[in-house]
């Protein structure tokens, strides 16, 4: 039987796990955090991801944990004017077939970590265990306390700094700077008695910037905010604490619900958008990557959990029915296509809510918001078991 070690029990890696070890297959995870906790607050999962889960069966235990957004709506940053809206809820599930969901990160971690340890057995879960070397030509680990691992295939699901990514692709071919960043926050719903629409997904568009922010939890109480800024030129190393009232002082003159909803919490570090320049390998021996190990992408499509679930199922379907060469071999020309494309249009999206408002563009930026349900459609459809959904980017 293949035996799968997979480095990395984040969403990807947790996917992985369940949909192997539901299809029988020996699965291991191995993560360096010594417990599943909240890191990134929140997360947005989309049809092409949800469809997914409820195909693992854990579609009804996120639901209950999950909020659905009234709508898509983007604003104008200093007017509140809306520019788009775009139906969600009862209508998105009607048209993609899945719902969208807001959800809590460690929630929705945690749901995935007791769907693989019921599959697979609580022994196959290794927290506090990081991974300090790779041998992929022999499927080899090394673990920080001098323990060797080895699998048929060892999937590297360890992120943006991902440790098997170097083994795979070698040092330096990681994700760079964006040249923006952002700030994180959750507020109660209570505490934002400006904010109009306050259970809808919100794009806040300006000069410079942009706030998005959505609602979640088990009783819709809580809104998730994610403020993006451009700046600083250069970054070097992880998150960072910022100088006092940066994130307000960056959204100086925005409407009034922007910055109640940004002061209402302390100002938390300050975050580098990094974006993963395409990879022409993604795997070497027996090691493959997944997700933001091998494509992070800025998060402006909401997109990132999204295509490490896609990416999870494809190799896990792969695996299950091919010898594991053959399986890796077939992953990336399955898989890089849609990646790069998501990863292109969600760069796009980025530039145009950080238009200034006398920019050429800025008549192009709100027909694009206009038509986002219609010409975005080809991110949501996608359904990994049908090979007749689109991969790639329509053009109108």
């Amino acid at each position: 039987m293949t035996r799968v070690v997979v480095v990395g029990a984040g969403i990807g890696g947790l996917t992985l796990g369940i949909a192997l070890a539901r299809a029988g297959m020996e699965v291991d995870l191995y993560e360096q955090a010594d417990e599943l906790r909240e890191v990134g607050a929140a997360v947005a999962l989309s049809a092409n991801g949800t469809r997914e889960l409820y195909r693992l069966g854990v579609g009804e235990a996120l639901d209950a944990v999950s909020t659905e957004p009234t709508e898509l709506i983007y604003r104008d940053g200093r007017s509140g004017a809306r520019i788009a809206a775009h139906p969600g809820a009862d209508a998105y599930r009607g048209r993609f077939g899945a719902p969208y969901w807001g959800v809590h990160r460690v929630d929705l971690q945690q749901t995935l970590a007791g769907a693989f340890t019921a599959a697979a057995g609580e022994e196959r879960l290794h927290l506090g265990r990081a991974v300090t070397a790779v041998d992929a030509a022999a499927g080899n680990l090394t673990l920080d306390d001098g323990v060797a691992v080895t699998g048929d295939v060892v999937v590297g699901a360890d992120g943006v700094h991902s440790t098997v990514r170097d083994a795979v692709t070698g040092p330096g071919s990681g994700p760079v700077y964006s040249g923006t960043s952002a700030f994180r926050g959750l507020v109660p719903v209570d505490a934002l008695p400006s904010l109009p629409d306050p259970h809808a997904i919100q794009f806040w568009a300006g000069d410079g910037a942009h706030l998005l922010h959505y609602a979640l939890g088990r009783d819709d109480d809580t809104v998730n905010f994610f403020a993006v800024l451009c700046g600083p030129a250069t970054w070097e190393g992880g998150n960072r604490p910022a100088a006092e009232n940066e994130l307000l002082d960056g959204f100086a003159g925005w409407h009034p619900a922007v910055r109640e909803m940004l002061g209402a919490v302390p100002q938390s570090p300050r975050w580098p958008l990094l974006s993963q320049p395409p990879l022409t390998r993604w795997t070497r021996g027996r090691a493959v990557l997944i997700g933001d190990a091998v494509h992070a992408m800025l998060p402006h499509h909401g997109q990132g959990a999204n295509q490490s679930i896609e990416d999870a199922v494809t190799l896990a379907q792969l695996l299950v029915r091919r010898d594991p060469a053959d399986a890796l071999a077939a992953y990336p020309r399955l898989r890089r296509a849609r990646t790069r494309a998501v990863a292109a249009s969600a760069w796009e999206t980025g530039t145009l809510l950080h238009l200034a408002d006398d920019h050429p563009r800025i008549a192009e930026r709100d027909k694009r918001f206009a038509g986002y349900a219609a010409d975005n459609a080809w991110v949501h459809d996608h359904d990994v078991a049908d090979p007749s959904t689109t991969t790639l980017k329509r053009t109108r």
